[in-house]
């Protein structure tokens, strides 16, 4: 890094699904993530960001909103409709796993990786899931497995979902103790030991620079925007300054 007098500035605001595009990037080149795609196991969660992340490690395009399965959409709790809902996509060595996902995680080992998008995400790194299911939905049949083997976790969350304490979050949450709720009401599990991925470890893993989260909201179509600071040498700040600038126009998610 360079001497703080030579240090460059910028400051870049991304709308959430530039941000999307952003961690989809970087997670698709994480070391780990690289090698369990050519040699290992990988599955993707489903999930809008999750599905930024397929389209970058398969270069074909991924219908955002039937990749979800629990949304936060028109202003409620919600699931996408299940008849049409895109099954979290399993790959072993780069080539598809038709026998789906849940029969993947029974061959996981060393070294393999789950993705899994979160909602709620703190300042001590825990990522929080909502669970529509009461059953716990796709955290209840991975994690016991993943953490068993020790696989890799690694949680591509944008920093318009941080709360201030996801585990007390938690604690207020459960379908049976809902009594009314926007929507479905829901669970949640607390997830500690993933590998995060924000929009300030994409943009250091990517350019080089150190990034800090320094405002966050809008208006007039920045409503949930962040605002990053990075600094850097000047190559550094430059190339991130110039990917943001790539990603505007990036469609906002939305039923499709």
């Amino acid at each position: 890094m360079s001497s703080r007098s030579e240090l460059k500035r910028a400051l870049i605001v991304l709308n959430p699904a530039e941000s999307k595009r952003l961690i989809a990037r970087a997670v698709a080149q994480l070391p780990e993530v690289r090698w369990a795609l050519r040699q290992g196991r990988l599955i993707v969660g489903n999930g809008t960001t999750n599905a930024f992340v397929l389209e970058e490690l398969l270069g074909q395009p991924v219908c955002k909103w039937r990749y979800a399965a629990g949304v936060i959409a028109g202003g409620r709790l919600d699931v996408t409709e299940g008849d049409t809902r895109l099954a979290p996509v399993a790959l072993k060595q780069g080539e598809r796993f038709e026998q789906g996902w849940v029969e993947l995680l029974d061959e996981f080992g060393r070294g393999d990786v789950f993705v899994k998008g979160g909602n709620a995400l703190d300042g001590e790194g825990n990522v929080g899931v909502l669970l529509g299911s009461d059953v716990g939905g796709t955290v209840g049949q991975m994690i016991g497995t993943v953490a068993a083997r020790g696989a890799h976790l690694i949680a591509p969350v944008g920093l318009e979902k941080l709360v201030p304490d996801v585990a007390e979050g938690a604690r207020h949450c459960g379908i049976c103790r809902t009594d009314l709720a926007d929507g479905i009401p829901v669970g949640m599990a607390v997830l500690s030991d993933a590998r995060v991925v924000t929009e300030l470890e994409a943009l250091e893993a990517l350019c080089e620079v150190e990034a800090w989260h320094i405002a966050s909201g809008g208006v007039a179509g920045s409503e949930g925007a962040v605002t990053i600071a990075v600094e850097g040498d000047a190559a550094g700040v430059e190339k991130a300054f110039k990917l943001s600038a790539s990603l505007e126009g990036e469609a906002a998610v939305g039923r499709e």
